[in-house]
């Protein structure tokens, strides 16, 4: 499992380091162009977020029906070209395009149902764990370097080695990653149409919770680096651009190790809800230190504990999706979470420029104290996807007709077959009927 995940991890890391990588140090850095206003400043944070938060779906949609490589490649492209207009840009509109531009290379949710294609639902936590790892991993390096390459050559820097990083994450597509599996279900159309994705108030659930995971994420990037080095007179701690690795360090680290026992509780025992409630009131917690801190270093436990609620939200987001779509849905599904996601980093970057322009991190810190109480109480109703289970039957022994016919019992999920495996997989509720019984059924 790891040779066919690990190619498709390290392109994620490889893009999401490009944009790891300016988030500690873009808002100081828009500020400093012509033209530039707090609110602008927070457009350019958040707007590449905008144009994934619009091409996720068609992105989704696109792998399902063309296929997962062709549709990769295509955003690759279009990300590399967004990341040179950022290098070169010179006012505070050219780098908002830029940044409209690499979010609309949107292959999220294309690497997230790819991972899905290539392994067992059983694995898939696992699968799923090590692409988040490898993406923990790049946002680490990411929040360290940024600050060092910016503050000492210029953060146009920054967008150089993202554009370059991107060629290569090219040359792993075609070289090391594997062909998903042909895969072959039996839904009448209508059941296949965009729609559907929200039928299901699980899957609901989540897109909503990625709404509030990325928009609080953005706000954080917002005020983190702008406190730190904006002067006492201003509100802030007077630090250099160069020093904020010594902010980001012990945070990313803290939250490195908080992945670990959030992707255990959530997966293996079935805790997910309960993960997210308490990484809810860490991130909680943490937004209130930032927003009263009156020394340097209570402020820095502010972020160590907002990077660790973050961070245990990580390997569980992409993995529940994934178990509560359909097979056919999983791209489209994918798609809408992370359309949900990068509308709130959309939103959170504008908002956190907004209260910036008009008050202070006091009344950011109250606001998003308000959207995690909303958060903590939605994350209460939510389902764990942990009561379905899945059955493998070789087709060399199990009818195909009988397979397919399962779905019309109330117990039964879906069914589906993998034509490169030769084998039927049937996804049933646990809490009504087990295993046995359902090979029982095709008696």
């Amino acid at each position: 499992m790891f040779k066919q995940i690990f190619p498709l991890s390290s392109i994620v890391a490889l893009r999401f380091f490009g944009l790891f990588i300016v988030l500690p140090v873009l808002s100081v850095y828009a500020l400093e162009m012509e033209g530039a206003t707090a609110f602008l400043a927070g457009v350019v944070v958040g707007g590449y977020a905008l144009t994934q938060a619009l091409f996720q779906v068609p992105f989704g949609l696109m792998s399902d029906k063309i296929g997962r490589k062709k549709t990769l490649l295509f955003g690759l492209i279009i990300f590399i070209i967004g990341s040179v207009i950022c290098a070169i840009s010179d006012n505070i509109y050219t780098l908002m395009l830029g940044r409209f531009l690499q979010g609309a290379g949107a292959i999220g949710s294309v690497v997230s149902a790819m991972i899905a294609d290539l392994v067992k639902e059983e694995q898939r936590a696992h699968a799923m764990a090590i692409m988040g790892g490898t993406i923990a991993m790049s946002f680490a390096a990411a929040m360290i370097i940024a600050p060092i390459v910016g503050g000492n050559w210029g953060i146009d820097k920054l967008f150089w080695l993202t554009a370059i990083l991107s060629v290569l994450a090219i040359g792993i597509l075609f070289t090391a990653v594997p062909q998903p599996p042909k895969i072959v279900h039996s839904y009448a159309e209508e059941e296949s149409k965009m729609l559907d994705v929200f039928k299901d108030r699980s899957l609901t659930r989540m897109y909503i919770t990625f709404l509030f995971h990325s928009s609080i994420m953005t706000m954080a990037f917002f005020i983190i680096p702008l406190v730190m080095t904006q002067s006492v007179n201003e509100g802030g701690f007077g630090w250099e651009k160069a020093e904020l690795w010594k902010v980001y360090l012990p945070a990313m680290i803290f939250g490195l190790l908080a992945m670990g026992p959030a992707a255990v509780f959530g997966e293996k025992y079935g805790k997910g809800r309960q993960v997210f409630m308490i990484s809810v009131a860490v991130i909680f917690l943490g937004f209130i230190a930032m927003g009263y801190a009156t020394s340097p270093w209570l402020f820095i436990v502010g972020v160590v504990f907002f990077f660790i609620g973050f961070n245990m939200f990580e390997p569980l987001l992409q993995s529940f999706v994934s178990k509560f779509a359909k097979v056919h849905q999983k791209g489209a599904a994918l798609g809408v979470a992370n359309t949900f996601a990068y509308i709130g980093i959309f939103l959170g970057g504008l908002l956190a420029g907004y209260v910036m322009d008009h008050y202070d991190r006091g009344a950011l810190a109250l606001m998003v104290a308000l959207l995690s109480a909303m958060w903590f109480v939605w994350v209460m109703t939510m389902p764990n996807p942990n009561n379905r289970g899945n059955v493998y039957l070789p087709l060399d022994i199990f009818d195909r007709e009988k397979v397919a016919a399962l779905t019309e019992h109330e117990a039964i999920v879906e069914s589906y077959i993998n034509e490169t495996e030769n084998i039927a997989v049937v996804k049933y509720e646990k809490d009504l009927i087990d295993e046995d019984e359902v090979r029982g059924l095709l008696s």
